[in-house]
């Protein structure tokens, strides 16, 4: 019996050992946000840096080591069925097999599409669930390492979500849709989650009472990224087959399971501490995650370097990528910017300008023209004389001589405008739309359709004398709907807030007191932190919600108690030279033990590093003080959590305007710079937003200080430009030399 029991050991080891790791792709998006781009084919197959999105999904489970990929799609599949045949995964020895899978016609969402799932029985044990816009480093297999030790103590823990910690400024970080999660501190189970959106905009969170008391500590956080990543137990399409309300994965699967007095189900969330990992899910997003892969934020997922599409490309100085294989035309005339890709057979003419913007294979750049900030698709042509500007343009568009088009403008396939054409900001246009073949009738919806047809309808009332005599355009009519459901994420003024080129709160949304009040009944209030805390400018959102521990009694710690505490911590790591790392873990436990939000711990270690530093009457001597306290001790902001550069530049800089080492500012952003706590993209970020001039601060000398500041930011970029010119002309010279 006892050598049975063995054996049987011995086989459940190897069955352990040669278990295939799958992961299920959701190609369908599901809403709306990039059209008119995606009319004619499905968001997956946009290029973001001139791969498509699908395949950068794929390169990010292949660096996981997923072995079998379920590709769930609805729209447009033969289009998706095509790519995946092209795709470099259709080869052999590819290392992961690809199965694309035509769901139903009536899967309206990620609920439907899981309940195909469960039908087909395409899942064997745990498994990875993605969707088909992820840009991830993030080594996956160790997350999914972690769910599996986890089960083996807790059957019913049958989801973990990734999510990394971020500032409440950090580009990836969407501004529509930044859920609430409550934390066990001690399990990482996630104990309530709330969707938050811009608009209407939260006042509290709705937190069961047994929540806190069932709990020893608790953190509540509005300080995390959903990467999207989920890795789920194979009963979890069950449960969607079992609850047909459930639809959406996050508010109603993740909250239907959490508030569940039947199921008895845990989920648990994994805070990544290192990697990248972001979603395109709108326009905004969509150039944010451009700007990391060319600033190489999610290395080795870069251009240069296992790079998702066909070409291959050449990194220079300033984040500059040119196609290799077929390299681009470029007049000696044009100025190529920093973070700036430049696809195969494109052709740049005398004196145009591409300045962090992505252009895609086969287009041509008119002469005087300037790009900046725009991503150009595939055999597009802009004529003479023209300027884009933080846009979308899509394949086979012409942009003809004279014409402007302004931030936020997405241009779909096959568009003509011009010439002298004045686009305003966040235009739509598109071709008159003709249902394709391979969609019409059965992968695009009924809806879907009758809503181009309405927008073609209402083409008598527009005005397109701006697009220009030759446009062939159809302009989307920019208006809420009749019956716009606040409770959704797609409602109308939400979608605002993630659109490419809405960087200011300038909306012009109205929030009334039924919109905005989320009221919480007297066995769950939990007001609102901000009453208790200062204003502090762009982040009262992240003080809305913060970490509570019971022992508190609910309440937080003062704030001069709280600096008190850091200040001892920094001063005893400061005297007996504690490792950073050290330093960080010590702060991150204070900061759980205090109930305070991530900026708080930022804030007050940027001005106890910036205090730290002696002012001296030495020039050298003073730098030569700056750049080694910043060597030693500058990462320690980054180490904290929640990597927020533009942020750290902007708390550095409110800082300093109230402090006697207000003339250090331009040598500790330098010293920042040099030692890679900012990068260059960011110190520009932070130079762009209305709030570095100071102007929203009353008549004072911290305004007066704030605006000095802006101005050494200034200088500061105008010689990194300068620099970049003069790495430029040293390249030109080297070429004519060889």
């Amino acid at each position: 019996m006892a050598s049975k029991n063995a054996a049987s050991g011995k086989e459940k080891l190897i069955d352990e050992e040669q278990e295939i790791l799958q992961a299920v792709v959701l190609a369908d998006s599901w809403n709306r946000r990039f059209r008119p781009l995606t009319t004619k084919k499905p968001r997956c197959l946009l290029p973001i840096c001139n791969a498509p999105l699908l395949d950068w999904t794929f390169e990010s489970l292949a660096l996981a080591g997923v072995q079998e990929v379920f590709v769930i799609c609805r729209s447009y599949s033969e289009q998706i069925k095509d790519a995946i045949k092209k795709s470099k995964w259709s080869r052999t020895g590819s290392g992961m097999k690809i199965v694309p899978i035509m769901t139903a016609k009536e899967t309206y969402s990620a609920g439907d599409a899981m309940r195909d799932i469960y039908t087909r029985g395409l899942v064997t044990g745990d498994f990875i669930l993605v969707q088909g816009d992820l840009v991830s480093n993030i080594q996956i297999d160790e997350v999914v390492r972690v769910h599996k030790e986890r089960r083996k103590t807790n059957k019913d823990a049958i989801l973990t979500m990734v999510v990394k910690e971020a500032g409440v400024q950090h580009r990836t970080r969407s501004r529509g849709d930044s859920p609430i999660f409550v934390v066990d501190s001690e399990t990482s189970e996630c104990l309530h989650y709330e969707p938050s959106f811009a608009f209407p905009k939260k006042q509290h969170a709705n937190i069961p009472r047994e929540v806190l008391a069932e709990h020893k500590e608790v953190e509540i956080r509005y300080d995390l990224i959903d990467c999207g990543i989920d890795v789920c137990s194979f009963e979890v399409p069950s449960l969607f087959q079992d609850n047909f309300d459930y639809l959406d994965m996050r508010r109603d699967f993740v909250h239907g399971v959490l508030t569940s007095d039947l199921l008895m189900k845990n989920i648990h969330v994994f805070v990544a501490k290192d990697g990248y990992a972001a979603r395109v899910q709108d326009t905004r997003s969509y150039e944010s995650i451009s700007k990391d892969i060319l600033s190489r934020w999610t290395f080795p997922l870069v251009p240069d370097d296992n790079y998702p599409g066909s070409e291959r490309y050449q990194h220079t100085g300033g984040n500059q990528y040119v196609a290799k294989t077929h390299p681009a035309t470029i007049s000696r005339t044009a100025k190529i910017g920093r973070n700036t890709l430049i696809g195969s057979s494109t052709r740049i003419h005398d004196n145009a300008e591409i300045i962090g913007s992505v252009v895609g294979p086969n287009c041509t750049i008119g002469a005087g023209s300037v790009i900046e900030n725009a991503y150009i698709f595939e055999g597009t042509t802009v004529g003479a004389e023209c300027r884009v500007t933080r846009s979308i343009v899509g394949s086979g568009v012409e942009i003809r001589d004279g014409s402007t088009v302004e931030r936020g403008s997405l241009i779909g396939d096959g568009v003509v405008i011009g010439p002298g054409a004045k686009l305003k900001p966040f235009e739509r246009l598109s071709v008159p739309w003709k249902a394709p073949a391979s969609t019409a009738g059965s992968d695009e919806d009924d809806d879907e359709d009758s809503d181009i047809e309405d927008i073609e309808a209402s083409q008598d009332t527009v005005d397109k004398a701006s697009l220009g005599p030759e446009s062939n355009a159809v302009v989307w009519i920019d208006k809420p709907p009749e019956d716009d459901d606040l409770d959704s994420p797609e409602n109308y003024n939400n979608l605002k807030y993630m659109r490419l080129g809405e960087d200011d709160v300038t909306l012009d949304v109205h929030h009334s007191d039924k919109d905005t009040e989320s009221v919480v009944s007297e066995e769950q209030q939990l007001q609102d932190s901000s009453d208790e805390e200062d204003n502090y400018d762009d982040h009262t959102d992240a003080e809305s919600v913060v970490s509570l521990s019971k022992d508190t009694q609910g309440g937080l710690m003062a704030d001069k108690e709280f600096r008190s505490e850091v200040n001892q911590s920094l001063e005893r790591a400061f005297a007996e030279g504690h490792s950073v790392d050290n330093a960080a873990v010590e702060l991150k436990t204070l900061r759980m033990a205090s109930n305070v939000p991530l900026i708080r711990v930022k804030e007050a270690v940027v001005a106890a590093i910036v205090e730290k530093i002696p002012v001296l009457e030495g020039a050298a001597e003073q730098r030569m003080e700056v750049n080694k306290t910043i060597a030693r001790w500058g990462q320690l902001i980054n180490r904290i959590g929640g990597v927020d550069p533009v942020e750290t530049i902007s708390l550095l800089q409110r800082h300093i305007s109230t402090s006697a080492r207000m003339s250090l500012f331009g040598q500790i952003l330098a010293a920042f710079y040099q030692t890679d706590v900012v990068e260059e993209d960011d110190i520009r970020a932070w130079h762009s937003l209305s709030t570095s001039q100071g102007i929203d601060l009353p008549l004072g000398e911290e305004r007066e200080n704030m605006g000095k500041a802006w101005i050494v930011g200034a200088h500061m970029i105008h010689q990194l430009d300068q620099q970049s010119d003069s790495e430029e002309e040293g390249s030109d010279e080297d070429e004519e030399s060889d």
